[in-house]
């Protein structure tokens, strides 16, 4: 296997909203990335009646009980921006700030829990959306890192190499951005497609070790224009009419805790 190295890093703070690519991170053992998708807007049609629950301490649930792009594309066009060390949020749209809020308190909760509200009310859902109803949200999650609300609730990471996303890019006949796919890690010096060979294998990554999992199966928020929140580019149909399937990317499980920075090797643990 020739040399494969690290070359983009992403954290998600915020399920569904902007990503936030940085040049190390920490990958935890049964864990993943501690701040990766800690956040989500949740529904309050989602919580049983009675006393409202402790927001930080909600466990684990499927994206439908959430706000996320795929059912609401439009959340794309706004720049969410949060500072682990305060805990501020801060949103822009068309560059003004919109919303500068915390997260650590109730009333800061409130405050983005009421922006949210406000502006799905205001914005189409897909006509696919699992949860198409203009219902208040809460944000939930706790900015220790611990929650976490990916797609699939065994913990993992996310992996894409660039020739992967380079051969969709000649496909669809224009540059096809990254963040379409919300990977953890991009990679380079690995042919199109070769990672789909690795379900099953254990690699070296930065000083972690990792276990390949899954190829990831995609949904309609790859269509999604990462800036305008349009959807844009037939990417789903492209997959499916090429390749026959609707899967980029692989899923990994973090076996060994370690160090992971921009320029790390992924290698095969013999």
């Amino acid at each position: 296997m020739a040399s494969i190295t690290v070359k983009q890093l992403f954290s998600h703070p915020i399920k569904g909203l902007t990503p936030y690519e940085c040049d190390r991170a920490f990958l935890t053992e049964g864990h993943g990335i501690k701040g990766d998708r800690a956040f989500a807007l949740m529904f309050t049609d989602s919580i049983e009646t009675g006393e409202r629950p402790v927001l930080e301490n909600i466990p684990w649930m499927s994206k439908k009980h959430f706000a996320v792009q795929n059912d609401w594309p439009l959340l794309a066009a706004l720049e969410c921006r949060y500072q682990s060390e305060t805990g501020i949020l801060t949103v822009k749209l068309e560059g003004v700030t919109v919303l500068e809020s915390e997260t650590k308190t109730a009333t800061g909760r409130d405050r983005i829990g009421s922006f949210f509200t406000e502006y799905i009310s205001i914005i189409e859902p897909t006509k696919e959306a699992r949860h198409p109803t203009q219902t208040p949200l809460l944000l939930v999650g706790d900015s220790s890192g611990e929650t976490r609300y990916p797609d699939r609730e065994p913990v993992h990471i996310s992996i894409l190499s660039q020739a992967t996303l380079d051969n969709l890019s000649d496909i669809a006949g224009t540059f096809v951005d990254v963040r379409r796919f919300r990977p953890n890690i991009v990679i380079d010096g690995v042919s199109a497609w070769e990672e789909f060979n690795w379900m099953g294998k254990e690699f070296q990554l930065g000083n972690a070790r990792i276990l390949v999992s899954a190829k990831i199966g995609r949904c309609a928020n790859i269509e999604v224009n990462p800036d305008t929140g349009n959807r844009d580019l037939p990417l789903f149909s492209l997959l499916q009419q090429h390749f026959g399937h609707a899967q980029t990317g692989i899923l990994a499980k973090i076996i060994s805790s370690g160090n992971v920075a921009i320029g790390d090797m992924l290698a095969v643990n013999c």
